[in-house]
Order: structure tokens, then sequence, then C-alpha cells
């Protein structure tokens, strides 16, 4: 695609705006708009009308099926297709899309995780059409985005609490526009701009491990003589292999509508990012959804593969998602916009506090919303905050704040510019504060980046807490000031009380040293160091209170995401078991018996012909027996633990076993093994080694 074709290809599979306008009568049209920004009904004259318009649409751009396009607790999305295709009486066929296939579709419910909700024999459940999301075309199919739900009417996906909370935080914030006098904003929406790092490995070497084909990441794996040491990777030239599948990724997604922006290379070796532009938080989580799809796919067409995982490598950064968050309004302002003047902003202020006040109380559920097996190995290593939240302000506006708690007044500093000492550059202005990138949860200039999330994560979970934290604040602060005689006191009140009793989740150094540790304890910061931690929280009765409260979950649907979410963490971690003990005793311990055979006859040969020193040999040959003894009572204790797996204990207690006894035994059965695989000779290697996997994409 050339540089002058993408405005016009721009969207090409995309059923938007443009296309509507085109097709639908005016006054569908503008029920559909309506639809999308106001949330009010589509009646079934204007359905009919948009199913007719989307099938010859489709049609045109090469679909012969439809599918309703949904995401259920699994992780990843779900399609069931159909075709266009209606009999006639002739024996011949024509081609049919009516509004109640567009509008409502049916899928088994018993089928997807449902913690409870739904039972084997209760099987029904619905796809119900999103309007606010618009549809595409890929691979011959037309895909509707919907929300799933049960028969009785409970969330089964991660999109219908997205849509709910959005609905929320636009109630709160527009309270708080009309107490400042502002009557025209009609919407706020929640926006965000997803940060997608990946790793990409050749294919072949990715076939010949196990751990990566069943797990994502590897099992076992010893440091590599070059890691990402020397920061040569970040940033670096992109080799002409990823060039070619980035262009191609960028090239897919357009045509698909994403707002795919950057691309570079990331920290580690093999490791990358794709970033989009700011949309709504509904569009940017399905089209986050897409940009996982289509880049696993497109590197599959490059003789690549992309692993998605959150730490694929030891030794080297893992993956996330670094979520940013933003409000803005339907008449195109920014809430988080400081202006030339923060300290003077009070309505910026108070939704910036507003902000502070939610994280702060509702620590566990932003931990919770980036909780999985996969993110514990990465939360608290290179590049990735710890499990304790806390925000990071900047020097300005965290002095703004801190001068309001006192009562002082605060001396704005003069904007400077950067002196870099070459006469021929221009001055570059300097931003007012610093970046951390070591905070959780960072104010960056008129957003905030939630840098927890994981890199395989739906950001709609993320960012439905976010919303309904944010909307439970704002509600709060409109209670109070609705109800003031004096709304400028009553307002100042509330920031410096506010800033008072929530100022202990502000930090400003860095969260990786061990004194952020000891000081955030003294604080009463939560450290829900593993998801087995973290999880049990979301059923706490403020949390429950806070969804009711909001209608973005019912008590029901709360414990059902709980036991989802506890019950795929034991999954995996069990599946990670089982595929670590295939590869102990089919590929490391042979390879080991092998290797030491060899070592043994080579001794034989030498003391047979004497007079050669055979201190190289001994040494190796007591190293590794010793660390294959180890290794070998390691194995039998995971066998053991694997055989005492009660499948049908509730889903707490066998997250809780495989917390405290499988991924322990991992982890010890990994460092021996890792150990053997520094003395084992190159061609007695079982599996490919870091080196050959991390440059695997050699140009």
């Amino acid at each position: 695609m050339k540089a002058v074709e993408i405005p016009e290809k721009f969207g090409k599979r995309v059923f938007n705006d443009k296309v509507m306008k085109e097709r639908l009568p005016e006054k569908d049209y503008i029920a559909v708009r309506r639809a999308i920004e106001f949330g009010e009904p589509l009646t079934n004259d204007t359905a009919k009308a948009v199913a007719f318009a989307m099938k010859e649409w489709a049609i045109e751009n090469g679909a012969t099926h439809f599918t309703h396009w949904f995401q259920p607790m699994t992780g990843i999305t779900a399609e069931k297709h159909d075709s266009f295709i209606e009999p006639t009486k002739n024996g011949e066929v024509i081609m049919k899309f009516s509004e109640k296939s567009l509008v409502k579709g049916e899928s088994d419910a018993s089928s997807f995780p449902s913690g409870g909700l739904r039972a084997t024999f209760e099987a029904r459940g619905y796809t119900a059409w999103d309007p606010t999301s618009y549809a595409f075309v890929k691979d011959g199919s037309l895909y509707i985005p919907t929300a799933f739900c049960s028969y009785g009417g409970e969330a089964l996906d991660k999109k219908t609490p997205l849509l709910r909370s959005m609905n929320a935080l636009n109630k709160q914030a527009l309270r708080i526009l009309k107490l400042f006098g502002d009557t025209e904003v009609k919407n706020v929406i929640p926006t965000v701009g997803a940060e997608q790092e990946y790793f990409l490995i050749d294919k072949k070497v990715y076939e010949s491990r196990l751990d990566l084909i069943h797990c994502g990441r590897t099992l076992f794996g010893a440091r590599p003589s070059k890691g990402q040491e020397l920061e040569d990777h970040y940033y670096g030239a992109i080799k002409s292999r990823v060039s070619a599948f980035m262009k191609d990724v960028d090239e897919e997604l357009w045509k698909l509508g994403v707002y795919a922006k950057t691309k570079h290379n990331e920290v580690a070796p093999a490791q990358h990012e794709l970033a989009c532009v700011f949309t709504s938080a509904n569009l940017a989580s399905d089209h986050n959804q897409i940009t996982m799809e289509v880049i696993k796919s497109v590197a599959n067409k490059h003789g690549l593969v992309c692993l998605l995982h959150e730490k694929p490598f030891e030794s080297v950064s893992g993956s996330g998602k670094h979520n940013n968050w933003s409000l803005s309004t339907d008449t195109g302002e920014n809430l988080f916009e400081p202006g030339n003047s923060p300290q003077t902003n009070a309505r910026f202020l108070l939704f910036l506090l507003a902000v502070i006040k939610a994280v702060d109380e509702y620590q566990d559920l932003l931990r919770i919303s980036v909780a999985t097996a996969g993110n514990d190995h990465r939360l608290g290593a290179s590049e990735a905050p710890p499990a304790i939240i806390s925000i990071y302000l900047g020097e300005e506006i965290e002095g703004i704040l801190r001068a309001i708690e006192t009562g002082k007044n605060y001396s704005a500093k003069e904007k400077s510019v950067l002196k870099i000492g070459i006469s021929a550059l221009p001055p570059i202005p300097k931003d007012s504060t610093d970046r951390n990138r070591t905070s959780p949860f960072a104010f960056t200039g008129n957003k905030f980046e939630f840098r927890m999330v994981g890199s395989s994560a739906n950001i709609a979970c993320p960012n439905f807490i976010i919303n309904t934290i944010v909307a439970e604040e704002l509600k709060n602060f409109a209670d109070v000031l609705e109800k003031a005689d004096d709304f400028n006191q009553a307002l100042n009140d509330l920031l410096k009380k506010t800033i008072k009793k929530h100022g202990r989740i502000i930090f400003s150094g860095n969260n990786y040293s061990d004194e952020w540790q000891v000081e955030a304890e003294m604080r009463g910061l939560l450290n829900l160091k593993t998801t087995v931690d973290a999880l049990p929280l979301y059923v706490d009765k403020k949390n429950i209170d806070l969804f009711e409260g909001h209608s973005v979950l019912t008590k029901g649907e709360i414990y059902s995401r709980m036991e989802i979410l506890l019950e795929n963490y034991a999954n995996i971690v069990h599946i990670e078991a089982l595929t670590a003990l295939d590869m102990a005793r089919k590929e490391i311990a042979p390879a080991v018996i092998k290797y030491q055979s060899f070592i043994i006859q080579e001794l034989k040969e030498k003391r047979k012909l004497g007079n050669y020193s055979t201190a190289l040999e001994d040494g190796i040959l007591t190293k590794i027996s010793s660390l294959s003894e180890k290794f070998s009572q390691t194995l039998e204790l995971l066998c053991k633990h694997l055989d005492d797996y009660n499948g049908s204990a509730t889903a707490k207690e066998r997250a809780v076993y495989c917390r405290d006894k499988l991924v322990c035994d991992m982890a010890l059965l990994r460092k021996y093994a890792d150990e053997m695989e520094l003395i084992l000779g190159k061609e007695f290697a079982p599996y490919p080694s870091y080196e050959d996997i991390l440059y695997s994409v050699k140009y």
C-alpha cells in the first residue's frame, strides 16, 4: 500500500460511519448515530434497513458468511460462521440476511466459562449486536461485534461490563461538568490507546519447543550469553524480515479501521511494539483484539511466530500492554488536560483527584484487573512495575497538590528549554515533568498510563474497572458538591481533604527498589504478589457494592468472574506442570544420560591410553552427576504433587495448590535443568537454546 493510498483504503473493510451514511436512508442513519452516541434503542424497521445495507456491502467486499464476534471469558474471541445463502423453492439459493440475524444470535453458553452461572443442561446463550462498534469483513466473513449473555441475562463476556461501565462513568462525569456550568456536553467518553508488546521468533525453533507450543512460554532455558545488557535492541534498526512483517500488519489493520500508529523494537532481543491512536474504550478494546489476531496470522505467513505471553523468556524483559486511559467530551475536550495553569484549573484538579482517590480505595480491583498466571512472572521484573499499586504525577502536578494540602500558594516554574550545546539545533521546549517507567499508574500529561496490563490481556477488563472506580468517586464528589451552599468553599475543602487522605498512593521514586516495598507497607498499601492473593478480594463487600451500585456487574456475575479466573490460573499452571514433566522425562533426562555416557566413555579411552589428564572430564562428570541427582529428586516431587492434584477441589483450593506446590516445583526443576544446559555439549542439547530462539530472525 502506497502512502497516497492509505487515506483511501483505510477502513476499506469496515461498515463505518461513512459507509452507513452513503447506504442507509437518512432517518435510519440518524437513528443509528443516536444509538451510538446516546444509547437510544433501534426500531425493527431501522434494524432491517441496516441488515440489508450491511449484507450488500459485505458481499461486495467478498463476504459469503457472517458471524457474531464476541469476547467470552476464555481470554480470546469467539465466532460461529453462517453463510448468507437461503434456499428457494426451485432448488436454487438467494443471499439473505435478516434484521433478526443481525441483532441476535445463539450460542451454547454452557460450553464457555461461566463460573457457575450456567450448568451443562442450561445451554442457551445469546449474542447481541453492539452498534457502537463497527462491523467489518475479514477472511470472507462479515464480523459483527456483539455482547454475550446467558438465557437469564447474565454477562458471560468481557464487552458487556465495559459498555455498562462507560454508561456509568458518563452519567457521573456529566453531573460534575454541570456543577461547573457546562451544559453543552452530552457525552463523556473514556478513551484508550493500547501499546501492544510482543516477541517474534522463527517458526522452526518454535516448533522444536514443546513448552512454547503448549504454554506460550519457555519452562526451561539457560540465560543467553548476550541478552539486553547492551540496550542495543531498543529503538534499533528493524531487521528487513521483521520490517516486511510490520508493513503487512499495518496494511491489514488499516483496512480493518484499526489506528495502528507506532512500531519499533522493544528492549529485549526479538521483542517489538505496536501502538494505536486513542479512540473510545469500547472500540479500542475491539481494535486490540483484532490487532492480536492479525499480528499472529501475519507472522505465520512470514514463517514467524508471534508470542503474546507476558514472560516467554527468563532473564529478559517480559511483554506488557500499556493502557493509556483518558476522558474526552463529545465537544472535543480532554478532561485531563491541565492547561497552562493547572493550579487554577479546578475542574481538572477535581477529575484528577477522583482518579487518585479511586486508585487508592480500589487498589485490589486494579491488581485483579491484571491478575493472570502469565503476568505473575512479569510483574516486578525488568521493565515491569511491581504488584504494589501507586500513582506517579510528576513534579509540577504533585507540587500543586501538596500546596493545596498545606494551604500554601504554588509558584509555577517558568517553562525552560533544553540547552544541548549545538548552535545548529533549534531550542527544544522542556516538559514540566520527567517520566517514571517504573510506576504502575502514571499521569503522562493528559492521560494515565496503566503499565501493569499483560500483553495477552483483553483490555476491556482493566478499563471497565478503571471506568467504574472513577465513576464511583465522581458520584461521591457530586453528592457533596450538589448539596453545598457555597460551591467554591465546598470544592476547596473537598480537594484538600481528598489529597490529605489519599496522598499515600502518590509515589515518584523507584518502584523496583527494596526501600519502596518497606515504605509501601508503612503507608498501608497492598502488595498482592500473586494472582491467587488478589482474586479472592473480587468479592469483598465494598467491591460488590461498587459494581452493583453502578449496574456494571451483579453479585452473581462478580462471583462467577472470580471463579473463572481462579480456575483459569489453576488450569494454566497444571498444563505447564504436565508439559514440564513431559520435557523433563522425554527430552532433558535422555540428553543428560547420553552426555554422561559420552563423558564416561571419553574417560575410559583416556585412561586406557594413560598419561592424559582427565581433570576436565572428571569435573564435568562430577558436576552434572550432582545436578542430575537433584533434578531427578525434584522431578519425583513434581510427579507426586501432580498425582495429588485434586481436580474436584474448589477453584480457589486448586489455584492455591498450584501456586504453592506446582509453581515451586517447576522453578526448582528449571534451576537444575538450566544449570545442566550450560554444561551439555551443543550436539546433546534437547531443544533450541535461548540464543537459538532470541536470535532466530537474523536479517
